[in-house]
């Protein structure tokens, strides 16, 4: 595997137009401001509305915070898409394992988007105040095989911490499907989906390569 290529991360929802195109493009957005080049994220349906374009209420979502919405086309979770995925985010465990019914090998590489929250979460209370890995990463003077080498060795350090994760209630690890539902059940979407992103967007910021290399000239 090239060192430097991009961590390919895939959002999963059933439908593949309201949920997993915000978590999408929403990621993408903001992991692009991290790591330029660094990531490259897409999305499918365990049953896809193929070829329909995102929700309009979903793609008001992803505007709102600074998100694109446009181009976007639904597609079919298929075993050739799984393939090469360094991290799957599901939206409910039921297509976690859906996910792992196509492609077992996954097994160490998939969690409802949620639940992979709260692990970075927990990492990143855990970690000195460099950033979970800090600026002994190998090959730090190569970004993107830096943040390539972090993001493929994260799924595992985060199910070292899932004992210290684990929810109140199995269900707040899910996503609510707003599909042909009013608008409030939409904002319920929001409201669960964009607390998870945040979590992941402030870890890709506290390790990225920007900040160790500017730990190692202090």
């Amino acid at each position: 595997m090239d060192t430097s290529a991009p961590v390919r991360i895939l959002t999963v929802c059933t439908g593949n137009i309201c949920r997993s195109p915000v978590a999408e493009r929403l990621l993408q957005a903001g992991l692009n401001q991290v790591v330029p080049g660094g990531f490259e994220v897409a999305s499918a349906g365990t049953r896809a509305m193929a070829g329909d374009p995102m929700q309009p209420i979903s793609a008001d979502i992803v505007r709102t915070f600074g998100g694109d919405p446009e181009g976007f086309v639904a597609r079919q979770l298929t075993p050739k898409i799984l393939r090469g995925v360094d991290l799957v985010l599901t939206m409910t465990s039921v297509h976690r394992g859906e996910v792992l019914q196509q492609d077992a090998s996954l097994l160490k590489r998939t969690f409802t988007i949620r639940e992979f929250a709260r692990m970075l979460d927990v990492l990143d209370e855990r970690a000195p105040s460099g950033g979970a890995a800090g600026p002994e990463t190998p090959d730090a003077g190569d970004p993107l095989a830096a943040n390539a080498a972090l993001w493929r060795a994260l799924p595992a350090r985060a199910a070292g911490v899932r004992h210290l994760s684990l929810p109140a209630d199995p269900a707040d690890n899910d996503i609510v499907d707003p599909y042909r539902r009013s608008p409030e059940v939409y904002r319920q979407m929001e409201d669960e989906l964009a607390p998870a992103i945040v979590s992941i967007l402030r870890h890709a910021r506290l390790n990225s390569p920007e900040r160790w290399n500017a730990a190692t000239t202090l």
